[in-house]
């Protein structure tokens, strides 16, 4: 065996990594005939016995197994199920001299992806051999492409570690686990569908359709029938049968988004598809079953708009089952640090930008900021300074004017009544702020370049509790 495993350990590093092929005959004459055929493209192995293959896969990395069905001791139909049961993405095509039905469905059902009839062809048993590493090819890109995802979302899109994000985690998994109604609330900006999705791919369902639809991002006109669909000739317009997203969601979960904006009618619809977990299409007159896990979203007070008579009392309590709600981003600014760099790798891709960071200084203006827009205007703001900054480190300089200006300040200007006082101090502050960044918080110098005593200097930060990466010098 040694002799056999030897033969593929000089591989040509200039060509890369290839397909590892074993082939496993008694007939050493027949390995030979495969290894001739199969090592210009391929790295190929070969034993004699089924045990031997068994010893190689399990100590290293096999594709694609060309493999005898009479062999001695162990015969090819056995091996097969112990290769599988070792590695069952492996590919395994069966060789043998006299094909039977009977011997092909057992292989078959076993997992082989073939069957190969001696003799046979050069060209035949390359196309074969193509067919099934490409095969193995595509399942591995696939894996990847899924893990890539999963890693993507699950700990790229939900950032943060403060306590109440963390708690937020905890009910995310253990809501996953069940297939009941969600009710997500929280302030606009502050991520309900990624929370919707996060339970989703955490749940049973992960595998089928997650639909989103926001109904109040569509006319009235239009949210029925992109609900529940429509059949063809329910109004002016349908020319064809349509699915709605209810349907489109069998088996998965449905996403509906700002549930507060939709009309009574609606919320009745919605209602009894909750209660008897069937639909209607518009214009049509049979009962459609619905299994789709429903997560609704909204950033209004539903209990109020019960009280006020604009939402159904009875849906409220139906959507009410798990109750989620997002903490908005001012009571989580210690998760600031966490995001921007997260926005900033995003857009750096996007933008084809090496941006490495924020300043300190410009970091500490975004941690004093209210974000009223909460992550989603967080996560505008640094797309913004993203596209527009020159440097690879975004300074003070760069940051918006209105996240330099305290709220007070800014909610002044915004009513018309702007206090003179506090905007000169809100300026002055963010001159200040620039000469010390851009002499790196030398405060000797920067006082000599404001035109002022480096004591009067040292006040003023004081006051303003701003401190520098470094001391003065």
């Amino acid at each position: 065996m040694a002799r056999e495993l030897r033969a593929a350990d000089g591989v040509d590093a200039s060509r890369g990594v290839r397909p590892v092929v074993l082939i496993v005959d008694d007939d050493l004459g027949i390995r030979e005939s495969f290894r001739l055929i199969l090592e210009d493209d391929y790295d190929v192995l070969d034993v004699p016995d089924g045990r031997s293959a068994l010893d190689v896969v399990r100590s290293r990395q096999v594709d694609l197994v060309l493999l005898d069905i009479r062999l001695p001791e162990m015969d090819g139909i056995e091996v097969l199920e112990r290769l599988k049961a070792i590695d069952e993405a492996m590919e395994v095509i069966l060789v043998t001299a006299v094909k039977t039905v009977r011997t092909a469905v057992a292989a078959m059902k076993l997992g082989a992806f073939d069957y190969l009839t001696k003799p046979f062809e050069d060209d035949e048993l390359l196309a074969v051999v193509r067919r099934a590493l490409e095969k193995r090819s595509l399942e591995r890109e696939v894996v990847f492409l899924r893990s890539e995802l999963e890693r993507q979302h699950d700990q790229g899109e939900l950032v943060g570690q403060h306590p109440a994000m963390q708690k937020l985690y905890r009910l995310i998994t253990q809501v996953a686990r069940t297939t009941t109604t969600v009710l997500v609330t929280g302030e606009s900006g502050t991520g309900k569908e990624l929370i919707a999705r996060a339970i989703h791919r955490q749940g049973p369902r992960r595998d089928k359709p997650f639909v989103p639809v926001n109904p109040a991002a569509l006319s009235e006109t239009l949210v029925e029938s992109e609900l529940f669909g429509h059949e063809k000739g329910a109004f002016t317009g349908a020319y064809q049968r349509k699915l709605g997203r209810f349907e489109l969601a069998q088996g998965g979960t449905l996403f509906l988004d700002e549930i507060g904006s939709l009309k009574p009618d609606l919320q009745a619809k919605l209602l009894r598809v909750l209660q008897e977990r069937e639909i209607e299409r518009v214009g049509g007159t049979r009962s459609i079953r619905i299994d789709a896990r429903i997560i609704v979203a909204t950033n209004t007070d539903l209990k109020q708009a019960v009280a006020q008579g604009t939402f159904r009392e009875d849906l409220y309590y139906r959507l009410n089952v798990m109750p989620i709600t997002v903490p908005p981003l001012r009571e989580r600014r210690e998760d600031i640090p966490l995001l921007v760099p997260h926005f900033i790798r995003r857009y750096n891709q996007a933008f084809n930008k090496r941006v490495e960071g924020l300043a300190p200084e410009a970091l500490s203006v975004l941690g004093e900021y209210s974000w009223p827009g909460n992550v989603r205007e967080l996560q505008n703001v640094i797309e913004r300074l993203v596209g527009l900054v020159e440097g690879p480190v975004i300074g003070v300089d760069d940051v918006p004017l209105d996240l330099l200006l305290p709220d007070r300040v800014r909610a002044a200007r915004e009513t018309g009544g702007f206090a003179l006082g506090e905007a000169t101090e809100a300026f002055e502050r963010q001159m200040v702020l620039r000469v010390l960044q851009r002499v790196r918080w030398n405060v000797s110098e920067a006082a000599r370049i404001l035109g002022m005593h480096r004591n009067s200097l040292n006040a003023k930060l004081a006051r303003w509790d701003l401190k520098g990466p470094v001391g003065d010098e």
